[in-house]
């Protein structure tokens, strides 16, 4: 929880404002604000992108020109999702470094799996599991960032949303469901995913910096002290 201690009465992106932290004060600048806005505005193109996705399939099923245009949509929801793991502020800078790590594996394997197919990519991956263990990583890093939600606002769609998106991919993976399954799946991922990115519109800002003051304190734990 922030503590406000100052605050401007004007417009509060043009004035900084000062918070009691758990290890000192700290202050929330516009830089801390347009890095909130660009992670929910990546986070809603994610959502947005693979939804329409999903619609796309479960409406038309795999016609051609649905199965082509999953592969912009793709690009879209992996992109808005690189977008929002650069700006997304966690503690943790290990974690942080990881996540985006998984990103960008699973973001090479797609673009390998695009370049060396004539095939469209969501066919290559439903006719062929394995690809998952490359582009499956994007979902990870997903996964991550719905963890990391679910942990700091105690939702119920992030709750539900953590454990689905690996579900559906290690079930994808070892041909464990029926296309029946995979299609409630993905159609729960899709929906739970637009209710977070929706729901990040609302929220005040601050919650989404978190508290500057741990930040600062595990830096200065993992800089070498001077004697």
């Amino acid at each position: 929880m922030l503590t406000t201690q100052t605050s401007s009465t004007t417009d509060s992106m043009q004035a900084p404002e000062v918070y009691q932290g758990q290890f000192g004060t700290f202050t929330i600048t516009d830089a801390d604000r347009r890095s909130v806005i660009i992670y929910r505005a990546g986070l809603i193109c994610s959502a947005m992108s693979f939804a329409l996705g999903v619609g796309l399939v479960l409406w038309l099923g795999n016609q051609p020109f649905v199965l082509q245009a999953l592969t912009p949509l793709y690009v879209c929801f992996c992109l808005g999702l690189g977008i929002s793991l650069l700006t997304i502020h966690i503690y943790l800078a290990v974690l942080h470094r990881v996540l985006q790590l998984f990103w960008l594996v699973g973001a090479v394997a797609a673009l390998a799996i695009a370049i060396s197919s004539p095939q469209p990519l969501a066919l290559v991956v439903y006719q062929h599991p394995s690809t998952l263990l490359g582009l499956g990583f994007t979902f990870a890093a997903l996964t991550g960032i719905t963890f990391k939600e679910a942990f700091c606002f105690n939702r119920p769609e992030t709750k539900l949303l953590t454990p689905l998106i690996p579900m559906l991919v290690l079930g994808h993976l070892t041909r464990l469901f029926s296309p029946s399954v995979e299609q409630v799946l993905l159609a729960s991922c899709a929906v739970l995913l637009l209710i977070v990115a929706l729901r990040k519109l609302v929220q005040p800002i601050p919650p989404d910096i978190g508290d500057k003051s741990v930040f600062a304190y595990l830096q200065s734990q993992r800089q070498p002290s001077c004697h």
